[in-house]
């Protein structure tokens, strides 16, 4: 399957877009008192908040680099357990939907990223 020019714009105005929520998120939850906050909210210890902050800034960094598929694979992969548990612990404690909306929006962003970059990858036909 050939790329089209569509598909390339696509998925990197999405990707551009995921990233840039990653990156606020992660800036947030590093800087903001009331992220911090909600963090705790959620139940998670303060180290989780910091140390799941630089893992979505390396994540950023993977999927916007010149690194191997399998890497960006599991930078997809990390985000979307983080996507999905930020969805369960917003339930979990009854928050509504004006709060998880961000995480269910995130969510949508980063399935489409990862669906255009499969595309692209069997494009490529080497999958690399």
């Amino acid at each position: 399957m050939p790329r089209s020019r569509g598909l390339v714009i696509g998925f990197w105005i999405v990707t551009a877009l995921f990233c840039l929520q990653m990156t606020f998120t992660a800036y947030a939850e590093l800087r903001l008192p009331q992220v911090a906050e909600a963090s705790a909210h959620l139940g998670f210890p303060d180290y989780f908040r910091v140390e799941l902050s630089w893992v979505k800034l390396l994540g950023v960094v993977l999927l916007l680099a010149p690194v191997p598929a399998w890497l960006k694979e599991w930078a997809y992969a990390a985000f979307g357990v983080t996507l999905f548990s930020a969805l369960i612990a917003h339930f979990a404690v009854g928050d509504a939907l004006e709060v998880w909306i961000w995480a269910a929006a995130s969510g949508v962003l980063w399935g489409l990223s990862y669906f255009l970059w499969r595309r692209l990858q069997a494009g490529q036909g080497s999958g690399s």
